[in-house]
C-alpha cells in the first residue's frame, strides 16, 4: 500500500513538473519567406529564444500581408508579421477584431525588376505594361500606386503573389515587371539574369513611413495576456540577437538560402536595426492619407479612433 501511495505522489509531482515547463502553443502568420524583416518568428525559433520564453510557436508563411491579416482577424493565427499599416488601418475601420502591437518595417525596401534582354529600361517607358503585387492591399500594393503618380505612368497591375512566385511569372513572360524585397533577387542581380529598373526609396514620403506592423488578434491580447507579454518580450530579444554577430547572420543566411556575403550586403543596404524594432512608428497621416485614396478606408480616423487603434502599440 505505502508503494503504491508513494508511486501515486511520484506520478503527480511528475505531472506538476511537467505542467511547469509547458510551452504555451502560439501561431503567427508571416509573409515573404526568407526576407529579414520578416524573419523574427524563425529566428526567435531557432535560436530558442520564444521556447525559453515559454512558447511553442508555429510559423504559417503566407504570400503577404493580405493573407497574413485574414489569419489573424479569423484567429487562425495569434500574430501577423509584415502587415501592410494603410490595410490594416482599414480593416480596424470596418469593424475586423485586430490590432497592432508594433512594427516589423519603416523605411522603403521594394523594388522593381525586368528581365535582363527586356526593353523596359525604366517606369517612364513601361506605359501599358503589366506590374505585380503581393496581395491587394499590401504595403507593395500601396508602394506601387506611388510610384505610378511619381513617374507619370499607367500599369497593369497584377496580383502574384510573393517573390519566388512572382519571379517564375516574370522570367515565363506572364508579367513584365517584377518586384522584389532583399534578399530575394540578389543572386539572381548577381548572375545578369534580372535589372532593375526601379527602387520604393524614390517615394519621398516613404522614407520614414512605417510601412508594415506587428498585427495581433483582439481575442489574443484581452484573453492571453501572458502569452502576448512573453511575445512582445521574446520578439524583442530576437531582433537584438538578430543584430549581434555572426552566428545570427548564418543563421539567416541557411534560412534564406542566400550566400552569408549578401546577407550581410542586404542587412548592411537595406535594414538598420532601427527599421525593425517594434517600438518605431511613423507616418501615419500619410499611410491614412494612402489608404483613403485607394478605397481602403472612407475616411481618415479621428482621434480617438487612432489612440483605440493605437492602445497595444510597442510604447
Amino acid at each position: 500500500m505505502k508503494r503504491v501511495l508513494a508511486l501515486a505522489v511520484a506520478c503527480a509531482a511528475f505531472a506538476n513538473l511537467s505542467s511547469a515547463y509547458a510551452l504555451d502553443k502560439f501561431v503567427i502568420a508571416s509573409g515573404a519567406f526568407g526576407n529579414w524583416q520578416t524573419s523574427p518568428p524563425h529566428m526567435g525559433k531557432v535560436s530558442g529564444i520564444f521556447e525559453k520564453h515559454g512558447l511553442d510557436v508555429e510559423v504559417l508563411w503566407t504570400e503577404g500581408g493580405g493573407e497574413s491579416l485574414q489569419a489573424v482577424a479569423s484567429s487562425s493565427a495569434d500574430v501577423g508579421v509584415g502587415l501592410g499599416l494603410a490595410a490594416v488601418m482599414g480593416a480596424f475601420q470596418k469593424g475586423a477584431p485586430i490590432r497592432p502591437i508594433g512594427n516589423t518595417s519603416t523605411g522603403p525596401d521594394l523594388y522593381w525588376y525586368v528581365p535582363a534582354n527586356s526593353p523596359i529600361r525604366s517606369f517612364k517607358d513601361a506605359e501599358g505594361k503589366s506590374i505585380s503585387y503581393a496581395t491587394l492591399g499590401s504595403s507593395g500594393y500601396i508602394a506601387l500606386i506611388g510610384m505610378q503618380k511619381l513617374h507619370g505612368v499607367n500599369l497593369k497591375m497584377v496580383a502574384t503573389g510573393g517573390p519566388a512566385a512572382t519571379f517564375t511569372q516574370v522570367m515565363s513572360g506572364q508579367v513584365d515587371i517584377g518586384w522584389a524585397n532583399p534578399p530575394f533577387g540578389f543572386e539572381q542581380r548577381k548572375k545578369g539574369l534580372i535589372r532593375v529598373i526601379a527602387l520604393e526609396s524614390e517615394l519621398p514620403e516613404f522614407r520614414d513611413q512605417t510601412s508594415r506592423v506587428l498585427l495581433a488578434n483582439l481575442s489574443t491580447i484581452r484573453n492571453k495576456p501572458q502569452q502576448m507579454g512573453a511575445f512582445r518580450a521574446a520578439y524583442a530579444e530576437t531582433i537584438e540577437w538578430m543584430y549581434s554577430g555572426p552566428a545570427a547572420m548564418q543563421a539567416y543566411s541557411q534560412f534564406s538560402s542566400v550566400p552569408l556575403d549578401i546577407a550581410n550586403q542586404v542587412i548592411e543596404e537595406f535594414w538598420p536595426k532601427k527599421a525593425i524594432l517594434m517600438t518605431t512608428l511613423g507616418g501615419v497621416d500619410a499611410a491614412m492619407r494612402d489608404a483613403v485614396e485607394m478605397k481602403l478606408m472612407k475616411e481618415p480616423l479621428t482621434k480617438a479612433q487612432q489612440d483605440e487603434f493605437f492602445a497595444y502599440y510597442a510604447k
